[in-house]
């Protein structure tokens, strides 16, 4: 098996898979590391904003998307206790792709992983990547003792805000705050959520969302203080994490109790985190950064697989225009090109991260999410705005990316 590529991906969720398709179909060489086994679940919203199917076409799975997402998504709301407010989503400028839709990660990640592994990277899973030295990175068996080394041109980071590059294990903090936030998701069946809506949940210490994706599956996520994460759980003694937050949704947003009330849950709940929204773009690093390794917004917006595939399709376009003709890439080229894709990725995503950070400090706080609710009752339209302003109807992506 070779050892020497174009590019080294890390992490086969939306972004790195994206990139994976096109860098290969490119034509340059690609490996592609994941450490999961695929299908798996994550924790995620799971909605597919409306800007992201035009990209999805072009990478070459709109046509399996469609024949497996929910209904469009047509409405948005807001729940705070017994109250819920509903207002229009705004439609996508774009004629075929005018609304968006949810569909669980586990088939959502398989399609584009398949994609990338037909258009020919070499999809190496589940393998970890242990260390990383220059250009060269360690990968280690998760099912057994092997080893490797690869080499790459570039290495492209596409692994999760939570799951650290080797180069990061050491100095990120390990403190624990009250304000860290963990995140939940479960699934449920015959649930009573309108299909189409895609309500947001704001309760004292934390803020969800619920959605119905791929085969009438309802999606119910939420991200939860560990403050008041330890106070659900003291509240509910002997239930396990998910089980105390499902029980602290449904008793705070009535629109939740009355969604699940003939509702069966299908699995158990996962979680994650601390989560760590912001930037992560680093100068200086020998290695290109892209999805929630570049930086993350407040899942209150429902953006992480938007900037995931549209960080991808940024990156992508510098890396194929310039990658080609560079006989070895050094440090001048990496530099520049790192330069230009982070200026880009600034002004197409740093305002979704303040819109994000605001709303859900808002939603989270009593004082203000009741202030929220109020104005959403005056003014319902605020909704419409909100998403619009989150990225919902616009690409920061090119789709005639993947077609050079």
């Amino acid at each position: 098996m070779r050892s020497d590529f174009d590019a080294v991906i890390i992490g086969a969720g939306p972004a790195g898979s994206a990139a994976a398709i096109l860098l290969a179909r490119a034509g340059l060489s690609v490996a592609l590391v994941e450490k999961e086994r695929f299908p798996r679940r994550k924790v995620c919203g799971e909605c597919i904003a409306a800007s992201n199917l035009p990209l999805l076409d072009a990478l070459g799975i709109g046509a399996a998307l469609e024949a497996s997402a929910g209904p469009e998504l047509r409405q948005v709301g807001l729940m705070r206790g017994a109250s819920c407010i509903v207002a229009d989503l705004p439609p996508a400028p774009d004629a075929g792709s005018r609304w968006g839709r949810a569909l669980g990660r586990e088939k959502f990640d398989t399609l584009l992983l398949d994609q990338a592994r037909a258009e020919g990277a070499l999809v190496l899973q589940p393998w970890r990547v242990s260390a990383i030295d220059g250009q060269r990175c360690r990968l280690d068996a998760v099912d057994s003792s092997a080893t490797m080394m690869v080499q790459a041109r570039v290495i492209v980071a596409a692994n999760g805000s939570w799951e650290a590059l080797p180069s990061a294990r050491q100095v990120r903090s390990v403190g624990r705050k009250p304000s860290d936030l963990f995140a939940f998701k479960a699934n449920f069946r015959d649930t009573s959520l309108q299909p189409g809506l895609l309500p947001v949940l704001s309760f004292d210490g934390g803020y969800g969302g619920m959605v119905v994706a791929g085969d009438g599956m309802t999606t119910v996520a939420c991200c939860v203080r560990r403050d008041r994460l330890q106070s659900a759980r003291r509240a509910a003694p002997g239930l396990r994490a998910g089980d105390a937050i499902e029980s602290l949704l449904q008793r705070e947003c009535g629109g939740v109790e009355a969604v699940l009330q003939t509702a069966t849950r299908a699995g158990p709940w996962i979680a994650a985190g601390p989560l760590h929204p912001g930037v992560h773009l680093t100068a200086g690093e020998t290695f290109f950064r892209i999805g929630n390794a570049a930086g993350e917004a407040h899942p209150i917006i429902g953006e992480g697989i938007s900037m995931a595939l549209q960080s991808a399709f940024l990156l992508c376009t510098h890396l194929i225009t310039t990658l080609p003709s560079v006989r070895m890439p050094d440090q001048a080229w990496r530099h520049d090109v790192g330069r230009r894709y982070a200026a880009e990725w600034r002004r197409a995503f740093e305002p979704r991260l303040m819109l994000a950070a605001t709303f859900a400090h808002a939603a989270m706080r009593n004082s203000s999410g009741r202030a929220l609710l109020a104005l959403g009752h005056v003014w319902p339209g605020l909704l419409t705005h909100g998403a619009r302003w989150s990225g919902k109807v616009r690409s920061a992506g090119d789709p005639d990316v993947a077609m050079r």
